[in-house]
């Protein structure tokens, strides 16, 4: 799948700004006070671009898949309520927050990508599917693994542009600037005619 399309607008229209912490992200699981990881968690959302803030989504996304694997497995309703309802969040989230305006085959193909996932989270949930959820796993991984790449690839094209010394320099003011195109053939006429007669 390609994911090219990486400007701020690609996230919805609020994604130059700093976004709030969605709540499927953060409530990491655990219960009353914040602990050390949420603190973490929360510090690492603020600071995030938007395709981290994606990859964020995604890897809670699986997270809370594994929990409501493990809770089937395990015979936990809790579990398994918990981690399928988070999981379906997340997904839908990750729906809201597609541009249709930036690429539109890109956000349809993400829209039935997601929208798939959603409808298999509900069918393993009504079913106790640990082969269901599996399948939305793996589908979740691979966006996960896209979704590094891309990170990975900002990252690296933003610290290239750091090391730039300095900007190709412009002429002064006022200077005459030199075109390197070609002169111009002089096409005045020869005779000038007389528009009086």
């Amino acid at each position: 799948m390609n994911h090219h399309q990486t400007g701020s607008g690609a996230y919805g229209p609020n994604s130059g700004k700093r976004a709030s912490i969605p709540a499927t992200v953060q409530s990491g699981g655990g219960g009353g006070g914040q602990s050390a990881p949420n603190a973490y968690l929360k510090t690492r959302v603020m600071s995030a671009s938007p395709a981290e803030l994606r990859l964020l989504l995604i890897e809670g996304a699986i997270r809370f898949c594994d929990q409501a694997k493990s809770g089937i497995s395990e015979g936990n309703p809790e579990m398994i309520f918990t981690g399928f309802s988070k999981a379906r969040a997340i997904i839908t989230e990750l729906i809201s927050g597609l541009n249709p305006d930036v690429d539109p085959q890109l956000y349809e193909r993400l829209t039935g990508l997601y929208t798939f996932m959603f409808t298999r989270l509900v069918d393993a949930s009504s079913e106790k599917s640990v082969v269901i959820i599996d399948e939305v796993i793996e589908l979740l991984r691979y966006e996960r693994e896209t979704w590094s790449l891309l990170v990975e690839n900002l990252a690296a094209e933003n610290a290239e542009a750091a090391t730039l010394e300095s900007l190709p320099s412009v002429p002064a003011t006022g200077a005459p600037v030199k075109s390197s195109a070609p002169d111009l053939p002089n096409l005045a006429p020869a005779v000038r005619i007389s528009t009086t007669g």
